[in-house]
């Protein structure tokens, strides 16, 4: 079948398996940040924005993508690189490998609240997997981020 995604604002046709993953799809197009980790939908490190939303890519058939915008860590630069340096402030980033997931949960918490409690932090963070860390490190950095952008703002 053919589609149409709109990749970190590139749009691709392509024709693909009706069972092609979006992640397979996506690293094939060079978005590396997209980890496989459990494929259950249960670690987080998959994640993208499907429009603007939060989805797993593991478990999310390109198929369903089709005519909707997708963007990776790799279409994020900006956002992550400033967001990315106070996580790493706190040494939170520690193998890396669950980051970039990590990122783009976050990214889209901020998005749709700019001004999170802690709790609110911890439940939408949630489902995000890192076997390095006690997840101490990555809720200061956030805090901090958070900060930062509320005296930047003044």
């Amino acid at each position: 079948m053919k589609v149409t995604v709109t990749v970190n604002g590139r749009k691709i046709q392509e024709e693909i398996e009706c069972d092609l993953l979006l992640i397979d799809f996506l690293r094939s197009h060079g978005c590396m940040s997209v980890k496989r980790g459990c494929e259950t939908s249960n670690c987080g490190l998959c994640t993208v924005m499907m429009d603007g939303r939060p989805v797993l890519s593991c478990s999310v058939l390109t198929a369903r993508a089709d005519g909707h915008t997708i963007e990776t860590l790799e279409g994020l630069q900006e956002e992550a690189e400033e967001f990315g340096a106070f996580i790493a402030d706190q040494g939170a980033e520690q193998c890396g490998f669950c980051n970039p997931g990590f990122m783009m949960n976050a990214l889209a918490l901020f998005r749709e609240n700019p001004e999170p409690d802690v709790d609110e932090i911890k439940e939408y963070l949630a489902g995000n997997l890192c076997r390095c860390s006690g997840y101490e490190g990555q809720l200061r950095g956030i805090l901090n981020f958070l900060e930062w952008k509320k005296e930047a703002k003044r």
